[in-house]
């Protein structure tokens, strides 16, 4: 349910670093406390995000929540699939419903964030 290739933020979003950038989402947790996600905001590509800022937002039938960067860089991509299909996020969080991708600033910063085993202790500690 939560993979092991993947670090993940005490605010719900995974990052899976693939070189010098990252491709960030939300968790299986976070999709399964928002409901059905009806709408994504997603930031333009070139924007500078650092970690732990808002790049966006996620609206379900029961609340909006923000997104949370959880590393600097830039945004290099996005995932545009999500405009017309935002229940990807339901369906596959840590794969079609991926949000954005980041040039990582300081590529080491990934490794600051918590482990699949980590974020699952976080859970349960409630």
């Amino acid at each position: 349910m939560y993979p092991e290739n993947l670090r993940y933020t005490g605010e719900h979003e995974w990052i899976r670093v693939e070189g010098g950038s990252g491709v960030v989402g939300i968790t299986h947790f976070a999709q399964d406390a928002l409901g059905d996600v009806v709408y994504v905001e997603l930031p333009e590509t070139g924007r500078v995000v650092k970690a732990g800022e808002a790049f966006g937002a996620v609206e379900s039938v029961k609340s909006v929540s923000d997104l949370y960067s959880p590393v600097g860089g830039t945004v290099t991509g996005v995932n545009a699939e999500l405009a017309g299909r935002p229940e990807l996020v339901n369906q596959d969080p840590y794969g079609e419903g991926w949000m954005i991708v980041i040039e990582l600033a300081d590529p080491g910063e990934a490794d600051g964030l918590l482990s699949a085993r980590a974020y699952q202790e976080l859970l349960k500690e409630g």
